[in-house]
């Protein structure tokens, strides 16, 4: 391993120990208040479940929605290896770099069949666009939380703008952003031809998506809290910019100290939730959505189907 390799790898290991620090001195802070609200705490197992429920129609639209991008590029995958892909390769954000997710989706649905350019391409787009999107979104719902923020509010138009043409251009804007990448870098970063209905689709399906998961978190809140202050547009935010901000963190594994800090201060930002009451949807939002995330791509690992050698 090559000096610069052992310098990142430090780099990466202490942003990921600070963070952790970071999101544990929080919840110390509040862990007596923590500690007394929980004394009194009902959760209402129907709407946990409900929550799961949502989220899991989230994920079957973005698996829906990588599977239309994958027929943009006039390719086909069933529906099981799509869901076996889509899950397994989620794992991949838990890894640092939040690289391996992408190149575990290209890789595995060459494997099934769809040629290289149609197997990265939908990836990379899902990937980008989601995020993108998810930044529309929380421009979108988030009003009354960015207003907070100096400027904010007068820029939010602006924003939108920016985000929407960012996605409805993305066909013609990635060539030539790859290619001064590659002049940075120095590495070849080949962008197979992409169609403009890959985009469009994905797009679709992304704020569909995010507006699931900020509904799913909403019934959450609900079911440990026992009522939910502020409307379901505030969730959205709320979840959307948390979990984007984590997924940006490059060396935070699956977000983890990034997405809760930003999730605490965000919820009593907006008025959901006091500081305890963050503390604790803090933790039990990452509890249930590292089983919602991790258990299914764990069973779809377990059960790997046997197929048959390629004939030469």
């Amino acid at each position: 391993m090559g000096d610069r390799a052992k310098v990142l790898r430090i780099v990466q290991a202490a942003f990921v120990v600070a963070v952790l620090w970071f999101a544990a001195s929080l919840l110390a802070t509040q862990w007596a208040a923590v500690g007394a609200l929980r004394a009194t705490l009902h959760p209402a197992w129907s709407r946990i479940l409900l929550s799961g429920l949502i989220v899991f129609v989230s994920y079957a639209v973005l698996i829906a929605t990588w599977r239309a991008t994958v027929e943009a590029w006039g390719e086909r995958i069933g529906i099981a290896d799509a869901s076996r892909i889509w899950f397994v390769s989620n794992l991949g954000r838990y890894v640092p770099g939040k690289v391996w997710q992408i190149g575990a989706m290209g890789v595995m649905a060459q494997r099934v069949g769809v040629s290289p350019a149609a197997a990265v391409g939908s990836a990379l787009v899902v990937s980008l666009v989601h995020v993108l999107v998810g930044f529309a979104v929380v421009a979108a719902t988030g009003r009354e939380l960015l207003t907070g923020v100096a400027t904010a509010g007068t820029l939010l138009p602006l924003v939108l703008a920016v985000l929407a043409a960012a996605v409805v251009g993305a066909p013609w804007l990635l060539p030539p952003a790859l290619r001064v990448l590659s002049r940075v870098t120095g590495r070849d970063v080949v962008m197979p031809p992409l169609p403009p209905r890959a985009i469009w689709i994905a797009a679709v399906g992304s704020a569909t998506a995010w507006l699931l998961f900020g509904l799913a978190f909403r019934e959450l809140a609900g079911a440990l809290l026992g009522a939910t202050t502020g409307d379901a547009a505030a969730y959205v935010a709320v979840f959307t910019l948390s979990y984007l901000l984590g997924f940006v963190a490059l060396f935070a594994p699956g977000g983890i100290g990034v997405r809760e800090l930003s999730m605490a201060a965000l919820l009593v930002s907006a008025s959901l939730a006091t500081a305890p009451e963050a503390a604790l949807l803090v933790v039990a939002s990452r509890l249930w959505l590292t089983i919602l995330e991790v258990l299914p791509g764990a069973l779809f690992l377990a059960w790997s189907p046997r197929r048959p050698a390629p004939i030469p």
